[in-house]
């Protein structure tokens, strides 16, 4: 039976509009509502306890707003609090991990670099992906300092933006990898950088589309499909500034944000 229920995306900021554009591509009947945890952003310096108690307050507040799925399209969310949300949660989930399967898949050379946080390092998913996909590859680890900070300032070109790029992209270079993930929904903002840095001969590979895959094969299997004839609505919420949000939000993808309501939530320990 047809489900017009709006779909929640959350990130910690505007990394996750990646995603969205992706969902909205391949499935331009259905609601959206996006929230960017602005305030708390960039998760990746933070602890997995953290992470998850800002993850719980995010979807109770999307839930509330009767969110059939909800996509954590973030990374660093993704492994701290994925199964946490799913064991304290009755709806389908949808989380992001770094592309090592298809990374792996690709390599010629065996050698694949991987572009993250800190956080998603350390979590128990990624090492479970290299060892289910990527046994025989050499994986090489690369922390970005300053990348979602820039991204969420608008800032994705420029002097300053190809220093930071190449100064975390030649480690992998220097390691001959055939292959770079982008294991943060922020980095594909940065990908023609990237691109124009590493060279032709290098795969620089993005989850979004396969994300958003995944999300119709959640609601087919739920039975949730919408069948409005409506036109599509995204609604826009942070915990942020909302005019910097709709500031950030053009730079990025052009997109003029009419309404984006402002949301405190109640975290009494990050207070």
């Amino acid at each position: 039976m047809p489900n017009n229920r709006p779909i929640g995306v959350f990130d910690s900021g505007v990394g996750g509009l990646t995603i969205l554009q992706e969902i909205e591509k391949q499935f331009p009947a259905e609601q959206l509502l996006y929230f960017a945890d602005s305030a708390h952003c960039p998760y990746g310096a933070r602890s997995p306890e953290q992470i998850r108690e800002l993850s719980h307050a995010i979807v109770r507040f999307l839930v509330a707003r009767e969110a059939k799925v909800v996509v954590v399209a973030c990374n660093t969310a993704s492994v701290a609090s994925l199964a946490y949300l799913r064991a304290n949660f009755a709806i389908p989930f949808v989380g992001i991990v770094p592309a090592v399967k298809p990374a792996a898949q690709t390599t010629h050379k065996k050698r694949i670099g991987v572009l993250a946080t800190n956080a998603t390092f350390q979590g128990a998913i990624f090492e479970d992906l290299i060892q289910k996909f990527a046994n025989d590859v050499t994986v090489i680890r690369q922390v970005c300092p300053g990348w979602v900070e820039m991204v969420e300032d608008g800032r994705i070109d420029g002097v300053d933006v190809e220093e930071s790029v190449k100064r975390y992209v030649t480690p992998l270079l220097e390691s001959h990898v055939d292959a770079i993930v982008l294991g943060c929904t922020h980095y594909p903002f940065l990908r023609s950088t990237i691109e124009r840095l590493v060279g032709s001969d290098i795969s620089v590979i993005d989850p979004a589309a396969a994300v958003a895959r995944q999300v119709g094969r959640i609601l087919d299997t739920h039975g949730l499909r919408s069948s409005t004839a409506e036109t599509r609505s995204v609604q826009f919420f942070t915990t942020g500034d909302s005019e910097a949000l709709r500031r950030t939000v053009k730079k990025l993808t052009g997109r003029d944000l009419v309404d984006v309501e402002q949301v405190e939530l109640d975290l009494p320990s990050l207070s």
